[in-house]
């Protein structure tokens, strides 16, 4: 069967850029696709490019898409190279919602809201709270490690006094490095996450997220074994090669998968179904067409209760 294939890019401002170990982030950039069948069906599909994480550039996309002809066949959509993971993503979704195999409720996830680095986490994450959210994750590794951490007890004091005084439930608080940790400031994190883990409070330090780079593997395997937090792997894991390698390595911690860069969602069905990995998917600030595609994937093979990444809408104003 045939397709009718249009596309337009787009660009989405963040309200106030993301700051990461990475660098700061002001501007969503990504394609907005669609198929059509003989019957006049339309399915809807988005690449979000993350370059600096792993997968294809924006320009390789549009490129890709620009040199496709206006009418596309199921070989030419399952048949889209490994190295352009997003557009494997964003064809596979528009196919996928033209010919669903089943109905997946995503209403019944739950979600981890994403807090800014620095002191703005102090407020930002009582409004979220207040608007419902348990699920918290806060980037770290991007300013002075002791600044970090003396910002981090705050937050824990905050949460705990908020908590005692509303009688909510645990509040579940996620650590993201970015891989812009050395060893010795991922320990001193450890160290503070046991201790805080150890009292067994109204504060759950869930996982520290990537703390070292990604050719650092053997390490943060060192430190799985050290500490009792879980950590889990982000950047190590962009890709279905990269996913697969950690796993054959012996990474038996979290995995957070990017359904939007981490390639064909056929295949990473297969390999989560084969392996039954300890999985957090997870946002890359993609918008609702490609969030709904990603959550479905994601009610499918989550096996484990825990929130998923995609608590990033506050982040933008449209």
């Amino acid at each position: 069967m045939n397709y009718q294939f249009q596309f337009q890019p787009y660009q989405r401002p963040f309200k106030i850029p993301l700051k990461t170990a990475h660098g700061m982030w002001k501007m969503r950039e990504g394609i907005i696709l669609n198929l059509t069948d003989k019957q006049g069906n339309i399915g809807w599909g988005e690449i979000a490019p993350l370059s600096w994480f792993g997968s294809e550039t924006m320009e390789d996309a549009l490129t890709f898409c620009q040199q496709l002809p206006s009418c596309i066949s199921i070989e030419t959509i399952f048949t889209i190279p490994d190295y352009l993971p997003a557009c494997q993503f964003g064809f596979e979704s528009a196919f996928t919602e033209l010919n669903p195999n089943s109905f997946l409720d995503i209403n019944k996830l739950h979600y981890s809201e994403l807090l800014p680095a620095g002191e703005t986490v102090l407020t930002t994450w009582k409004t979220l709270f207040q608007q419902g959210a348990k699920t918290f994750k806060w980037k770290i590794g991007v300013d002075d490690i002791t600044e970090e951490i003396n910002i981090f007890q705050k937050l824990i004091h905050s949460i705990t006094t908020t908590l005692s005084n509303s009688q909510a439930q645990k509040i579940h608080l996620r650590l993201d490095a970015n891989g812009g940790l050395t060893f010795e400031q991922a320990q001193k994190w450890l160290e503070n996450c046991d201790l805080m883990n150890a009292n067994q409070g109204l504060i759950e330090i869930e996982f520290l997220e990537q703390p070292l780079s990604i050719d650092q593997l053997d390490l943060m395997l060192e430190l799985c074994d050290r500490y009792s937090t879980l950590l889990a792997l982000d950047e190590s894991v962009a890709n279905l090669q990269q996913l697969n390698s950690c796993y054959q390595q012996g990474w038996l911690d979290i995995f957070v998968i990017k359904p939007a860069i981490v390639g064909s969602p056929k295949k990473l069905k297969n390999f989560c179904q084969n392996n039954e990995i300890d999985a957090v998917f997870s946002s890359v600030f993609e918008t609702n067409i490609g969030q709904k595609s990603a959550l479905k994937i994601a009610s499918e093979l989550l096996f484990y209760n825990r929130a998923v990444g995609f608590g990033i809408n506050h982040w933008f104003t449209i």
